[in-house]
């Protein structure tokens, strides 16, 4: 089964980036329990100061889609969209390097 990855891009309100910063890093603990997801960094942008880029790498597509329905996925999602200008996901097919086990790179 192929990983699926992402990098999203959330533009925060003006002046909100620490208060989702905030949640986003409470949504990289709560996927500590969550085998199938296997990165889930957060970063700020030095040259945007109301950006946040998400990376995310997950087992496979459907781990990811799975974890957008649980009821707490969807609570922090509603307790960030209002903090939310706007979001610029990249969905990707990582196939290898450093930092994650990859059974085969031509899969």
């Amino acid at each position: 089964m192929n990983k699926f990855g992402m990098y999203v891009k959330f533009t925060a309100k003006p002046g909100r980036r620490d208060a989702l910063a905030a949640i986003l890093l409470e949504a990289a603990a709560a996927a500590e329990s969550v085998p199938e997801c296997e990165l889930y960094l957060i970063n700020l942008s030095e040259t945007e100061p109301d950006v946040l880029w998400v990376t995310e790498v997950w087992s496979h597509a459907e781990a990811h889609a799975a974890s957008l329905t649980r009821e707490a996925t969807r609570a922090t999602i509603q307790r960030a969209m209002p903090l939310i200008d706007r979001v610029e996901p990249v969905q990707l097919k990582p196939i290898g390097g450093k930092g994650l086990l990859f059974s085969s790179a031509a899969e």
